[in-house]
């Protein structure tokens, strides 16, 4: 058992040294990250820009957790086809974000997220680091395809001017009107397809040109096209309140799609499923990193203190069940020569008193104990053959009981340095004939010089 252990005990400090050596360069780089600038911005949210607000809103959450989407890209292409009442079951049984299981509706925007991985990540850190500039670099793009007559209503989608509501007093009211971009049925989705480098216009940033992507098969002309409808129900349950520069959650929709009861429309991101994914800013790192990592230092030492009960469980059992299965008889012996050479070391300690006294009653007391530890050889020659057959039985398990026996036990009271040297050592039984005599003599005969 033990060199079974010890190995997992180093593969533990060598997954732990190399997590250190991981998230070390991980730190170093989110101290030093720059904020992304306007150009950068735009180019991450150009090719979504134009997706409508509920899908869009899901795809900025679902960012936040790249390792999912590819779990969950994966699962659609495996699952094809599944939709519906079926959908909703399905993910059920799913680990993911609630974010992440609602793009499963979406499978074209989802595999592009997987596709894309490197910018789905980017896209993520964004928005959870510059949420503001990112809505807004949102805006400013939807502001240009607008102006080339590219963003209009129709039967696809419905496109509407927002003007900020009561109570909106910050810089983002200095703006007139924000643009909405809505499914023109809120059960069915079209995606829309386009070259990011031509529906805006004229591409002002040449150093940052934005990926163009079209689903696998798609033969949609134009501009700016749709791809095939997908019946999404109640899967897209979140909705950007422009205004304010945040992701607000339809609790109907849901709690119908997960199941679930929440009355809260605030979204909050949820570390727990970023997995080992660093975070690109140091602010945003500490704010969701530093709980992350002390949930799993938690984990790690729940784990930890599981493991040592479980070993010394495994020790006692293994103790405990050799001395009653194996042992048998062994334990019976050994009680017997113990309480003999517990009354011979009495006898034996008084005839010291006796002898320090008085002259006389010390020999008598002294001849009393040589009888006693007389009879204590006889009797531990007369259990000799039992002891020497159950010990061999005993094997590992004896050796294990003597190293836990406690400090204060019958055997060290007899404690001389003479005596503890002539001590045969135990090994497992291979001793001589003469060694196997009565093992006893050694710890009396000090007592009795």
């Amino acid at each position: 058992m033990r060199a079974g252990r010890f190995p997992c005990f180093l593969r533990s400090v060598m997954f732990v040294l190399l997590l250190i050596t991981v998230c070390a360069p991980a730190g170093a780089q989110q101290s030093s990250a720059p904020p992304l600038s306007n150009a950068q911005l735009e180019q991450l949210v150009a090719p979504i820009a134009l997706h409508p607000d509920p899908l869009l809103s899901q795809m900025l959450m679902a960012s936040t957790y790249p390792m999912e989407v590819v779990q969950a890209a994966r699962w659609v292409r495996d699952n094809h086809g599944v939709s519906g009442q079926a959908l909703q079951d399905a993910m059920q049984k799913q680990r993911w974000d609630p974010s992440v299981k609602a793009l499963a509706a979406v499978p074209q925007t989802l595999q592009m997220m997987s596709d894309k991985l490197d910018w789905s990540q980017q896209l993520g850190d964004g928005f959870l680091g510059q949420k503001e500039e990112l809505l807004a670099a949102v805006q400013r793009l939807r502001r240009l395809a607008q102006a080339a007559g590219q963003l209009k209503s129709s039967e696809q989608q419905k496109v509407s001017y927002t003007s900020a509501p009561p109570g909106i007093t910050s810089a983002a009211s200095a703006t007139t009107y924000k643009i909405a971009i809505e499914p023109a049925n809120a059960d069915y989705l079209y995606v829309p397809v386009y070259d990011p480098n031509v529906v805006y216009g004229h591409w002002p940033y040449p150093d940052y040109e934005p990926f163009y992507w079209c689903p696998a098969g798609f033969s949609g002309g134009g501009v700016l096209a749709f791809a095939t409808a997908v019946a999404v129900g109640s899967a897209l349950w979140s909705h950007l309140d422009w205004w304010r520069d945040r992701v607000d959650v339809n609790v109907n929709r849901f709690n119908e799609f997960n199941r679930t009861h929440i009355a809260d429309k605030t979204w909050r991101h949820n570390p727990r499923h970023r997995g080992n994914v660093p975070y690109r800013d140091a602010k945003v790192g500490q704010r969701f990193g530093d709980s992350g990592r002390a949930a799993a230092r938690e984990a790690y030492r729940r784990k930890a203190e599981a493991g040592r009960r479980d070993l010394a469980k495994s020790k006692v059992g293994e103790a405990g069940d050799a001395g009653v299965g194996e042992a048998g008889g062994a334990g019976e012996v050994k009680a017997v020569v113990e309480g003999e050479m517990a009354q011979a070391g009495g006898a034996a300690k008084s005839a010291a008193k006796a002898k320090a006294g008085q002259g006389g009653a010390a020999g008598k007391a002294k001849s009393a104990a040589a009888g006693q530890a007389k009879q204590a050889r006889r009797a531990a020659a007369k259990h000799s053959g039992q002891a020497r057959t159950a010990k061999s039985n005993v094997g590992h398990a004896a050796r294990a009981r003597q190293a836990s026996r406690p400090a204060a036990s019958t055997y060290r009271s007899f404690s001389a340095p003479r005596a503890a040297s002539k001590r045969p050592a135990f090994r497992g039984g291979h001793r001589s004939r003469e060694q196997q005599g009565p093992w006893l003599l050694p710890y009396l005969v000090p007592l009795l010089e």
